[in-house]
């Protein structure tokens, strides 16, 4: 049995190791539930967590179950799986067992305002990460660049990768519009596969590039994508304000916002 003192062992405590995801929910259903499974998979393989004891049905129906019994017809579900192992530097004599701990919550829709204002930010994405590119419980640091962007008065923040390319914004994808033709940044930049994203590519013709700041500059439009925003047209960026677009990425966003 495990005491109080092993439980801040594990590597999830001490590392923040663990993979997550953030389900949109509308008329009381999980969108994109698949893609978000196989991400969670997908990451969970590359940080070497166990997830052996759950499958795509089995979280599907704690997702529907806490659905119900918090009485949500439109928000968010956030899916964690933590890495129970007790840590390597930190071990015990007590033979802590390999787990994984699910844990899953919900949360109201979260607050898009108008006029949606984005800075550039300092801080760049590392391509080269061992965690790049993955959907990890470590991450006090997109937590701590919206911080940032919100203590200067904006609603999100725009971050370059290390090669001065566009990489994201600190809790979304970002697409931008130019002639006609929509971008996105390609994954080798180090931003997040999103599946908000990907249901973006599917469905709308995008292209993937490496591109500098200065493509911004000289955009037609700007999106920042995710399952909490769903698609939010930018107001203002680094000080350049945008008209209104009806390019047909927006028209995606009936999935996760339906008109009343």
């Amino acid at each position: 049995m495990r005491s109080d003192d092993d439980i801040y062992r594990t590597n999830a405590a001490l590392y923040g190791a663990g993979v997550f995801t953030t389900v949109a929910v509308s008329a009381g259903e999980p969108i994109l539930w698949e893609k978000h499974w196989r991400r969670l998979t997908s990451n969970a393989g590359k940080l070497g967590i166990d997830l052996s004891n759950f499958s795509s049905g089995s979280l599907l129906d704690r997702i529907a179950e806490h659905i119900r019994s918090n009485g949500l017809s439109r928000g968010r579900v956030r899916v964690t799986l933590h890495d129970e192992r007790q840590a390597e530097l930190w071990r015990t004599d007590n033979n802590a067992r390999s787990a994984t701990k699910l844990s899953v919550i919900t949360g109201e829709d979260r607050s898009v305002p108008g006029g949606f204002r984005v800075a550039l930010l300092p801080f760049p994405v590392n391509s080269h990460s061992p965690l790049a590119g993955v959907k990890s419980c470590n991450y006090l640091e997109p937590q701590l660049c919206l911080s940032e962007s919100r203590s200067r008065g904006f609603h999100e923040g725009l971050r370059l990768n290390e090669a001065g390319a566009i990489a994201s914004a600190c809790m979304a994808n970002v697409f931008w519009l130019k002639d006609g033709k929509l971008f996105t940044p390609a994954l080798s930049t180090g931003c997040l596969a999103g599946t908000t994203r990907e249901f973006i590519l599917e469905n709308v013709d995008c292209r993937e590039t490496i591109a500098d700041v200065l493509e911004l500059a000289e955009a037609d439009a700007i999106f920042l994508t995710s399952a909490g925003l769903g698609i939010v047209q930018v107001f203002e960026f680094n000080g350049r304000q945008f008209g209104s677009s009806d390019h047909p990425i927006l028209r995606l966003n009936e999935i996760f916002r339906p008109r009343s």
